[in-house]
């Protein structure tokens, strides 16, 4: 009698055990299905893992299911070697582990773009400039920065982007490099129109920005209104 009684707590546990799982999932119809050689573990909150022979994991109810850890994720190269932070009356800073896309635009160097981002070509900063004095006044033979003829806003605009072409239609004409056709034509590429004797800058989109005569400010045109000549890609 003394060596039963030492075992029944033990057995009650058990049967304890058993009656909570029981309560939450018909384990016999549970196994009816599943084959006898799965096995899936069980998780009751308060008391435990345990595993049920002939069951199959995907037949344990979600708040049943043993809780995993989320997967960490994998760092980008980019990641590990970290992003540049620019920080206005600080400084530039690299902080590890961070991609450049996470950075904010106005925390990112010069402003944006990301720090793998392309630097602009000088014939898209010629176009920038261009654009940026639509209005100003007409003027002969003048050059900027506040009044231009036709050349004389094509040179000024490549001047701002750090090159120097010919000062006058006709030799923009004769210089750079020819480009085929209008269709081939990239923005920043100098278009000379009526035989040579008027310029402009393409801006992509069949448009143009030029400064044509007096009276009529800077402006964006369409190239099919125009005689055009010859294209030079500077």
């Amino acid at each position: 009698m003394a060596k039963h009684r030492l075992e029944q707590p033990n057995r009650g546990s058990k049967v304890a055990k058993r009656a909570v799982v029981a309560g939450s999932i018909t384990v016999g119809s549970l196994a009816a299905v599943a084959g006898p050689a799965l096995a899936a573990p069980v998780h009751v909150p308060n008391v435990g893992t345990f595993e049920l022979p002939g069951v199959d994991t995907k037949q344990i109810p979600q708040q049943f299911q043993e809780k995993k850890a989320a997967p960490v994720a994998k760092s980008t190269p980019a990641a590990q070697q970290g992003a540049d932070v620019d920080i206005p009356n600080v400084g530039k800073f690299t902080i590890p582990g961070l991609n450049p896309d996470q950075i904010p635009k106005q925390f990112q160097p010069k402003g944006g773009g990301g720090i793998f981002a392309p630097a602009p070509t000088p014939a898209e900063k010629a176009v920038s400039a261009a654009e940026s004095k639509i209005g100003s006044p007409y003027s002969y033979g003048s050059a900027g920065p506040n009044a231009f003829d036709c050349s004389g806003l094509v040179y000024w605009s490549y001047k701002q982007a750090g090159k120097t072409i010919p000062r006058d239609s006709y030799g923009q004409l004769g210089g750079g490099t020819p480009v085929s056709s209008i269709a081939t034509a990239k923005p920043g590429d100098v278009l000379i129109f009526n035989g040579g004797g008027h310029a402009g800058i393409y801006a992509g989109n069949g448009t143009f920005v030029h400064s044509s005569t007096y009276g009529v400010p800077v402006k964006r045109d369409k190239v099919n209104n125009w005689d055009l000549t010859g294209i030079r890609r500077y």
